[in-house]
């Protein structure tokens, strides 16, 4: 029986692995659990990507890394998280030119699934704000914040309470305050150690010097990119489609004196509210609406979104999935103070989604990679 290739592709300001985090966490654990079960051979990988390049580029990557990895005539199977579901569908799609030597068509041809996770398939508003000088600089501290969470677990107070001021007078600040980012950048490299600290320098670096995907991936580039990527014939197309939770005092109330806790809340609000400015229109089957409404309890606005990504931008195909859950919750970076080691939330969004949540999610994914109905 032919063995199976799972690709994971991350996201925007993504990676496989960096300074001992790594971006599926549990994911490819949990996958390869499911295909062990029902003794199916399976290889799944982490794809090394660029993590603000341009979506052809990006793609370009994953063909390289495929090429050197797929060493047989198994199955391929496409897992993209964010922007990494754009990389997919355009490796995917027929006649494609691509930066690389490899034959693409011939390992395109090869794969039989495309499952993309929290994809803004539509383009997403917080694009826009990214795509001027001081939100190139805003991506860099927020990618290097995202990083210092997932390895110890929270900021420190003044570095988050930094943050918080500059996603929450954003409008105001248009390029100023740049020695608050340098101060937010000093505290919290000082922390990562020499070594993993270069590393991690040289990635935010890579950030700031090509945020090609950035402008690419608002609502009126993605247009294009649609017009010009295909769906290939005999290749099924899955989607999961988070939605945190909305403005609430339930979430607040629930977090008590945590001034911490409280701050990280308040970044995810701002995040979320940068997302919501969206007035584009989402045309949904009415099948796809049904699920969605039958899951959430209401059809999601045009402002509903994990943090990032807008709820409805996210449909692309068969629905797989659909959460309550922010934008990396569904990576595995969700709060689990029992696990051990803990696992810690990017922000607090006061999702709830936890270890049960993901098991079934991933499982739903598993089924639908292998056809199962």
């Amino acid at each position: 029986m032919a063995k199976h290739h799972i690709y994971l592709v991350p996201g925007f300001f993504g990676f496989s692995n960096l300074g001992g985090i790594t971006y599926f966490h549990h994911v490819r654990e949990m996958l390869e659990e499911e295909f062990s079960r029902r003794g199916l051979e399976v290889m799944v990988k982490g794809v090394s990507t660029l993590p603000t390049g341009s979506i052809r580029h990006r793609a370009g990557r994953l063909a390289d890394q495929i090429a050197e990895t797929a060493d047989d005539e198994g199955p391929i199977h496409l897992i993209g998280h964010s922007t990494g579901g754009l990389d997919a569908r355009l490796f995917v799609t027929e006649k494609v030119s691509l930066p690389t030597r490899v034959d693409v068509e011939s390992l395109a041809g090869r794969v039989q699934s495309v499952v993309t996770v929290a994809t803004p398939h539509m383009g997403t508003p917080m694009a826009s704000l990214f795509n001027s000088l001081f939100g190139q600089r805003l991506l860099g501290a927020l990618s290097l914040g995202t990083i210092y969470i997932l390895r110890f677990g929270r900021l420190p107070l003044r570095a988050l309470f930094e943050l918080m001021g500059l996603l929450t007078r954003v409008d105001r600040l248009l390029g100023l305050e740049n020695t608050i980012l340098d101060q937010f950048y000093r505290e919290l490299f000082s922390d990562f150690g020499s070594e993993r600290g270069l590393e991690i320098k040289d990635f935010v670096k890579l950030i700031q010097s090509d945020r090609s995907v950035v402008g690419q991936l608002t609502p009126g580039s993605i247009d294009l990119f649609n017009a010009s990527t295909s769906d290939r014939e005999g290749v099924r197309y899955g989607c999961v489609i988070t939605r945190a939770a909305g403005v609430s005092l339930k979430v607040p109330l629930g977090l008590k004196l945590d001034m911490y806790a409280h701050a990280s809340h308040t970044v995810f609000r701002a995040l979320q509210l940068l997302t919501a400015r969206n007035s584009h229109y989402f045309d949904l089957h009415p099948e796809q609406e049904s699920m969605l409404q039958e899951i959430y309890g209401t059809m999601p606005t045009c402002r509903s979104n994990d943090g990032v990504v807008p709820t409805l931008a996210q449909v692309w195909g068969e629905i797989v999935h659909i959460t309550r859950a922010d934008h990396l919750d569904v990576c595995g970076h969700f709060r689990d103070p029992k696990h051990d080691p803990p696992h810690v939330d990017w922000f607090i969004s006061g999702s709830d989604f936890r270890r049960p949540q993901f098991d079934v999610l991933w499982k739903d994914v598993t089924k639908f990679l292998l056809d199962e109905s």
